[in-house]
């Protein structure tokens, strides 16, 4: 068993002026994790590729970085100083050990931070299976910013079939928390009579048409425009951080704000289209899987649209937050057993060809079958929004 040192984190917080923390348990078995794969006790591999990931992040946050109100992670080099023979094929620790390298393993540098990889073209899946996640909204959400392009919040009622607006002048999504507000209270209101969120996200992607323009439109070309196809540019990047709109009224400043694209040509034959999405902050337990699943959806919608297989889908945050409020949630979650006979790999209806039209129902995660073991045996968590 691993256990959370409350002691250590109650002392900070007296410290710092704030009031000891008492949690339902402080103890959680450790994950066992074996070449990147979650196993049982028998050594069997179980859950998700996000189950795995999700586990490891809230152990190693958990024993290393809640010192403070706003931790941040610590994470442990284990191989620092080491050196790697790839004639021989394995690694010299610093006490001069030697690890064998197995011969279907792979030796990265490594580099600090974070780092959740997955290639999507063998199923795998930043989807978990220890709690039920919110993937239409989180589709709705990706299609918001990306193909609606607007910080309208309407729009995002409408994209996930809710009531509008023009039904009962009430916002039904997670985005009200950051609705421009007069000084009255009330909402500010866009030319289209509809609250928003400003300068920021669609904001910045609508006058700009940044995905089309930067990634889209260079893959395949733009024969109005008389733009050649340029497939392999090094410079298919979208940034949603643009100061000069931070200058504007706007709401929360983009949080994962930074995609980079290539196509790579693989010895296979195949085009595939690879994306990784640098993150500048993370409410771990809340969104952490909730983000890497839209994007990673948005990255076979752009695929699909481009005619290219879907590639590698590459996830790195910069800060990852358990906040305190979650800790027990997080706990709760490490004693969770994931769910091994679910399909959660991500999948776009075959018919869904062009990115203008596509729609949150052309995106499945999890069927309603498979939704429904995970509501079962991992029920729902409450987990308070960080404003």
């Amino acid at each position: 068993m691993r256990k959370f040192d409350i002691d250590r984190f109650n002392m900070a917080r007296l410290a710092q002026g704030g009031e000891k923390l008492v949690l339902k348990r402080t103890e959680y078995p450790k994950p066992k994790i074996v070449d990147d794969s979650l196993v049982d006790e028998e050594g069997n591999k179980i859950g998700t590729k996000g189950d795995m990931y999700t586990k490891k992040i809230m152990d190693y946050i958990l024993q290393k970085g809640c010192l403070d109100h706003n931790p941040r992670p610590q994470y442990i080099d284990f191989y620092k100083g080491a050196t790697y023979n790839e004639e021989l094929n394995y690694i010299e620790l610093e006490d001069k050990t030697k690890k064998e390298v197995y011969p279907a393993q792979k030796v990265y540098p490594k580099e600090n931070g974070v780092e959740c990889s997955y290639d999507l073209s063998k199923g795998e899946t930043p989807m978990i299976t220890l709690r039920p996640i919110a993937t239409k909204a989180s589709c709705a959400e990706i299609l918001w910013i990306y193909q609606k392009q607007t910080s309208d919040l309407v729009v995002f009622d409408e994209l996930l079939g809710l009531k509008t607006w023009d039904e009962d002048h009430k916002i039904h999504n997670w985005w009200l928390l950051w609705a421009l507000l007069n000084d009255d209270g009330s909402f500010k209101l866009n030319e289209d009579g509809h609250p928003y969120i400003g300068n920021c996200y669609g904001g910045t992607t609508g006058p700009r048409n940044m995905l089309k323009r930067e990634v889209i439109n260079v893959i395949k070309g733009d024969i109005e425009k008389d733009i050649l196809p340029n497939p392999d540019s090094r410079r298919l990047v979208v940034c949603l951080w643009q100061i000069d709109d931070f200058d504007k009224e706007h709401g929360l400043k983009p949080c994962a704000f930074l995609t980079i694209w290539n196509v790579r040509h693989d010895w296979d034959g195949k085009d595939y289209l690879d994306m990784t999405m640098v993150q500048r902050s993370s409410d771990f337990a809340t969104a952490g899987c909730i983000n890497q699943v839209q994007y990673a959806e948005l990255q076979l919608m752009v695929a699909r649209e481009c005619n290219l297989e879907p590639g590698v889908f590459t996830w790195k945050p910069i800060n990852v937050q358990l906040y305190d409020r979650h800790f027990d949630q997080a706990i709760e979650m490490l004693y969770r057993e994931p769910i091994s006979d679910v399909d959660a790999t991500i999948k776009l209806d075959e018919n869904a060809t062009s990115f203008d039209e596509m729609t949150t129902s052309d995106l499945t995660v999890l069927s309603k079958e498979d939704i429904q073991k995970v509501k079962v045996k991992n029920p729902k968590l409450s987990f308070p929004l960080g404003v």
